[in-house]
């Protein structure tokens, strides 16, 4: 079993910054792939981002690409998603999720095992 708890989550206004945290408990975390993802109203969840276990293979959607960027402290059980150049449009709940596979991480909601409880972001000025 692996839990999964999210933190870091606020209002910002555009442009602005957040750091988002996953900090996972459980021996064997560093065996997970973590991918973030997110739920805005009346939208379905997408994915924003994951991370291999290793820490060698990530992914993001183009909507974030150059402005979100994903890592992973395996020593601290973390996972983090530092959010840059926040817009509107960011607006919404984030996921952190863990599914275990070593060397790649996946976009797809359906393979992951576990799910956090999530964290609010809201960009508004």
């Amino acid at each position: 079993q692996l839990q999964l708890v999210e933190s870091g989550g606020g209002l910002v206004q555009p442009g602005g910054s957040l750091r988002l945290s996953c900090a996972a408990s459980g021996e064997t975390f560093h065996y997970y792939a973590i991918g973030w993802f997110r739920q805005a109203p009346g939208k379905e969840r997408e994915g924003v981002s994951c991370i291999s276990a290793n820490g060698r293979s990530t992914n993001y959607a183009d909507s974030v690409k150059g402005r979100f960027t994903i890592s992973r402290d395996n020593a601290q059980n973390t996972v983090y998603l530092q959010m840059n150049i926040l817009k509107p449009e960011d607006t919404a709940i984030y996921y952190c999720a863990a599914y275990g596979t070593y060397y790649a991480c996946s976009g797809l909601s359906g393979k992951y095992d576990y799910w956090g409880q999530g964290t609010q972001v809201t960009v508004s000025s």
